[in-house]
């Protein structure tokens, strides 16, 4: 067992369980270990925000916004990478950080989208979510670049036990390349939808074009009468926070769910420096020090397991800066590993066009999610001349007072025709999984530290021709599917936009059998330090070409349940 602090101060701020990060996946860890029986401290680097009371901006009308929701030139400057984020807005910059308060070295372009407050990114998140398949989990061994310790079968439990309480909404479409989950009914496609679904599966019976799944209550259920949530409005909003709770986020389910335990202590404006090892045993951590955001004053905290849930690039930083006479490059670093194999989705390849006809079909609200196509490359074998492959994303919309933009007129009857709905538009995009490489990776700089003394991080991760080849190839299918659909006057576009702005990075701190070639074992535990578990993006392996955090939410309920069996038995 650890040594544990003995002075009354000390054991002030003893807790069973400590979380760092209050996002998607440590809202989930300390819901699981509260609800076990653990006093559990959860640390945010952010502000405190409370469901419903901090969404300023969540019931306002467009034009009560003083830019009508558009950015000034001033807000652009002050958040020159974040301001590409598709959710930052006037109407939610209040969840994003500013650049030049948090600055990090581009060894490589890479746009790090960060919100740094209670609740994390779960407030403006994509709320996307797809199990991965038994061919997500196989398939990097088979090509050689990774190997995962589980499969799909260890962690379809713990999907499932997710689901029920998030509520996911999706149709059972019986796809062995995506397994069904826990279901509440799934949004409906549009006409124009459907009839692209048909047209697509006739030309390629491959294929398979479904309704996206997405984290939104579409149906009330006993679990979410419980946690005050209410049927998703169909405002389309979310990044704003959901007063409703329509959508699952950390401040509206997993952190107020703990808190009913009486066994959670939340502490926001506390960065973490380090986590601590115990010098006596030297392959435990015995607590973490936290640098406080407004007075700059270093606590440490102390307790038996260790929770890091940061995010994938603020994990790596922080373990990159826990170093001792044990680990000097970093705890649990035994092989030069922390840090690399860094990766991310590539989201570089779109198509638009328009869809003749459908002048009398209409639709209402605003869907919070699109339709989708599994991915339909090198699943179960390696077909194509670039590694893995990608996911689809489309939907069909009838232009409308956006064209206000564009056409002239003037008077009434220029606005009486815009309330006429315009012909119908189509968008398509891709969501590709790249290969994680040794040379893609973070580090700390030497010389430039941020406003608390910790190291900046510097990020060295690139494309490489594999991905060139890989949105090539879906340029080229989009066409042809969209043209197949009926879709006229196809554009196409490579953005070429820097690594980051998809938002899912993933990597550094990598689960694997070997601890040799891995930083972290078959639940989560770092090899060298088996009190400490990682479970966000910086665990993964792999990207896969599904939205990535439902798998992080599983990995955590499963860890964080395996945790408290192993402190139950005496081994941590």
């Amino acid at each position: 067992m650890a040594s544990h602090p003995t002075t009354t101060g000390a054991r002030a701020h003893t807790y069973d369980a400590i979380v760092i990060g209050s996002g998607i996946s440590g809202g989930w860890a300390a819901k699981e270990l509260c609800e076990k029986g653990l006093r559990t401290l959860v640390l945010e680097r952010g502000r405190p925000v409370e469901h419903i009371k901090d969404y300023p901006t969540a019931l306002a009308d467009p034009w009560t916004l003083p830019h009508r929701g558009r950015l000034p030139r001033a807000v652009v400057d002050a958040y020159p990478i974040v301001s590409r984020c598709y959710a930052f807005s006037e109407s939610t910059q209040q969840f994003f950080v500013k650049d030049g308060e948090h600055p990090y070295v581009q060894e490589k372009p890479f746009d790090w989208i960060r919100g740094y407050q209670v609740g994390g990114k779960s407030l403006t998140w994509a709320r996307q979510v797809q199990r991965w398949s038994r061919f997500d989990f196989e398939g990097p061994a088979r090509d050689g670049f990774a190997e995962w310790p589980i499969g799909y079968d260890e962690l379809a439990p713990w999907y499932s036990h997710v689901e029920r309480f998030a509520g996911i909404s999706g149709n059972r479409d019986g796809l062995e390349e995506l397994p069904d989950g826990e279901f509440l009914p799934a949004w409906e496609m549009n006409e124009v939808e459907k009839h692209m679904r048909s047209g697509i599966t006739s030309a390629f019976p491959d294929r398979h074009v479904i309704q996206g799944r997405c984290a939104h209550l579409t149906e009330m259920q006993s679990q979410h009468v419980a946690q005050n949530r209410t049927r998703c409005q169909a405002r389309n909003l979310c990044a704003r926070g959901c007063p409703f709770g329509g959508y699952f986020s950390s401040n509206s389910s997993t952190l107020p769910w703990a808190q009913h335990t009486g066994k959670l202590t939340v502490r926001p404006f506390s960065v973490v420096e380090s986590i601590l090892l115990d010098e006596t045993s030297q392959r435990r951590a015995k607590g973490v020090r936290v640098i406080d955001a407004k007075t700059r004053q270093s606590t440490e905290f102390y307790a038996r397991v260790i929770f890091l849930n940061a995010g994938c690039l603020n994990t790596n930083l922080i373990l990159l800066n826990s170093t001792s006479q044990r680990f000097p490059g970093g705890l649990g670093n035994d092989h030069g590993l922390l840090g690399r194999y860094v990766a991310f989705h590539n989201y570089r390849g779109t198509l638009s066009g328009r869809i003749d006809g459908f002048e009398s079909s209409y639709y209402s609200g605003r869907r919070p999610t699109q339709v989708m196509m599994p991915n339909f490359r090198n699943v179960r074998r390696q077909e194509m001349s670039f590694q893995r492959g990608y996911m689809t994303f489309f939907g069909a919309s009838r232009e409308g007072w956006s064209r206000g933009n564009s056409l002239e007129g003037v008077g009434a009857a220029f606005k009486e025709s815009l309330t006429r709905p315009g012909p119908w538009r189509v968008h398509m995009m891709m969501q590709g999984e790249t290969v994680p490489r040794h040379e893609n990776h973070v580090r700390l700089s030497r010389d430039a530290r941020d406003a608390w003394g910790i190291p900046q991080l510097v990020v060295s991760v690139g494309y490489t021709e594999n991905d060139d080849r890989l949105t090539a190839d879906f340029i080229e299918q989009g066409e042809a599917m969209l043209s197949a659909a009926g879709v006229k006057d196809i554009e196409k576009r490579d953005s070429r936009q820097a690594p980051g702005l998809d938002i899912h990075e993933m990597g550094g701190v990598r689960m694997g059998r070997d601890p040799r070639r891995s930083m972290l074992n078959g639940t989560n535990q770092l090899h060298a330090c088996a009190n400490v578990f990682v479970t966000d993006g910086a665990c993964m392996p792999s990207t896969g070409s599904q939205n990535p955090s439902l798998t992080y939410m599983a990995l955590t309920v499963r860890a964080a349940n395996h945790a408290v069996e192993e402190m139950r038995k005496g081994n941590l």
